[in-house]
Parts: C-alpha cells; structure tokens; sequence
C-alpha cells in the first residue's frame, strides 16, 4: 500500500543481540564532532545496547549496559548533551549512565515509583527528568551536582498506568499518556509548583477512547501526535507563541487537528515526528506507516496523508520507532522478535 507513488522504506541493517523483546530507542542527539549516529536499544532481556556506525557504514554495538536493572529495561533517553543515559526498568528504578573514559557507568539509581518504570524523558534544558509508572504517578527530578537528583514534584492525576512522559521541544512544559485513555499537560507557575493545565479526554477534546500509548512533538513544539489502543493518531495544535518567555500560563491550549484512522489493524504502539515533518507509526500489526502533511489548498484546514505503508517490517509487534537527529531520512524500529532494524527513506516525499 502505497500513498506517495515513488516512496520507498528500505531495510539497511538489522542489529541482533536482544536475548527478549526490544521495547525503545534512543538515538544521542550530541554524539560528539566527528561522531557518527549512535543509537540506544533496551528491552526485556534487563541489558541496554549501544550501537554505534562504522566509518565504513557498518553498524557494531560497542557497549552492553547490563548488571544494574533486575528486570526489563522498557525506555531509554539521552540528555540533550549526549554525555548522560537514563534507562527507566520495570524493578521499579531510573539509572543515570556516563560515557567516561571510553567506558559506561552507571553514576545513579532514582528510586521512589512504588513499581513499574515505563518512560524517561529529559527537559530540554537538560535541568530537569520526568519519570512514569504503573503506579500512576510522574515524578520530576532536578538534576543537582555531582550526579545528584532531587524529586521536585510527584504529579498526581491518571487513574491508571501511565505509559510514556515527553517533555515539550522549546517550554518546560510535559506531557503524559496513560492507560486511563488521557492525555495530560503539566506545567508550573514559575516556582516549581507543578499542576496540570490540560487533560485531552475523548469526551472533551476528541481525544482517544483508549489506551494512549506515545506522544512526539514536531521540531517547532506548535503541533504533537499521539496514538493509541483505538488504532488512530491524533494531531493536536496549540496556540501558544513559542517566541514569548512563558510559566505554566496559557499551555491550556492543545486543540484536536486532525485523526488518522483505518491504517493499522491494531494497537499503535508508538510514533514519532521527524525534522522533515513526517510521522512515524508502528504498530501491532507488525507495520509502519509514514505520514505528511497535506499541502493542497483544496482541503479547508491542515490535513495529513499517507506516504506508505510497510507491511511486515518486523515478524511481531513494533514497540517504538525514532527518526535519527543526524539523518532526518533514517528511521529504526524496535520490535517484540528482539530486533532492531534500521530504515532509508527514498523518494521524494514532501510534494
């Protein structure tokens, strides 16, 4: 099935070495001059793998960041300078991992989620780190000196487990889904005093009748994407003047743009926005889909479209896919057969 005629989603590596499911990816977004793309894996085998690309385009995992998580390790983030690993488990713990000395270690443990870890997610400053859990609670953590982190706010609101924290690209401001089918906005005043501003529900915003699994922003923060149990993406746009120092005043904002139905069979899983403005999704159907907006002046308001679908990208359920920083037309995937599988976009796709 195919949206955009010429457009081609073509298999370039595939890395091996997950003993169980690949459930996230993180690819460092400072990889240092000189550096090639390096890109994290962690699954259900407790081991996060670095994998990093050869001068001769060879892909090798360099590093095996095993020994300190008892059980899956379900999300993996980079800090914005690239020097610091945050993988979030399902025994409940956040480590900190540093690249020192041609070596990982990991330099802290957060502890305090009464039970399963699902996400971690760094502010765009670098200042701050968001946890979620099945405890139904989200934890923000202030980095301090010497690898020190304080919890400053434990955000009550889901009534369920919450499955992934993403903060904005630009604003402190974070954003959570949840099993409780709710999309939650979380703001502070100035003054670290944390609440929340929005809650996106199917009754009130159009928003999703089931579990919501992913959220990404785009690269400008005025638009995110989230998808769902329901087998739809959800477009949001908020009015919100990103050029204007802001607290948590006016992020209320989030309207419904746009859903997109009738692509995948079952649950979504993940998506991803990239630099060039194309969604990713990946799904249970064992498909990805990649989207753009539509440009034609014929349709009133913003509307997207289907460039392609991949049908059997992997053999079982994709769990997470991330576009690279470095190469807004590569794209891997992480799926519940233990592969991870790196994808070129060809064709000329934003007409």
């Amino acid at each position: 099935m195919d949206g955009g005629g010429a457009a081609e989603l073509r298999e370039t590596h595939r890395l091996t070495g997950h003993a169980d499911r690949a459930w996230s990816l993180a690819w460092n977004p400072n990889p240092g001059a000189g550096a090639g793309p390096v890109l994290a894996s962690c699954g259900g085998d407790k081991t996060v793998r670095i994998w990093k690309r050869a001068p001769d385009g060879v892909w090798d995992c360099s590093d095996v960041l095993d020994g300190v998580h008892e059980r899956t390790v379900r999300s993996c983030a980079w800090s914005p300078d690239g020097k610091l690993l945050a993988t979030a488990s399902f025994d409940g713990t956040t480590a900190i991992w540093e690249y020192s000395g041609g070596d990982f270690e990991c330099v802290a443990t957060l502890e305090g989620h009464d039970n399963e870890v699902k996400s971690v997610s760094w502010s765009q400053s670098g200042s701050l780190l968001a946890t979620c859990s099945r405890d139904k609670a989200v934890w923000i953590w202030e980095v301090q000196p010497g690898n020190e982190h304080e919890c400053v706010a434990v955000l009550q609101g889901h009534t369920q487990d919450v499955k992934m924290v993403q903060w904005h690209p630009i604003l402190n401001v974070l954003v959570s889904v949840s099993y409780d089918n709710t999309i939650r906005v979380w703001a502070d005043d100035g003054d670290d005093d944390w609440h929340c501003v929005q809650t996106l529900t199917e009754a009130g915003n159009s928003g999703h009748s089931s579990t919501v699994w992913s959220v990404s922003f785009n690269q400008k923060g005025d638009r995110m994407v989230t998808c769902s149990d329901d087998c739809t993406l959800k477009i949001w746009d908020t009015s919100v003047d990103l050029s204007q120092p802001t607290t948590g005043e006016g992020h209320e904002s989030w309207q419904h743009l746009s859903t997109l139905s009738g692509y995948h069979g079952r649950t979504i899983f993940s998506a991803h926005w990239s630099s060039e403005d194309i969604i990713a999704s990946g799904a249970g159907d064992d498909a990805i889909c990649l989207f753009t907006e539509e440009k034609s002046t014929m349709v009133e308001g913003p509307s997207y479209r289907l460039i392609l679908k991949k049908e059997k990208a992997h053999d079982m359920d994709i769990n997470c896919v991330r576009w690279c920083p470095q190469d807004p037309r590569v794209l891997a995937s992480a799926s519940d057969d233990g592969t991870v599988k790196l994808w070129e976009l060809r064709g000329n796709v934003l007409d």
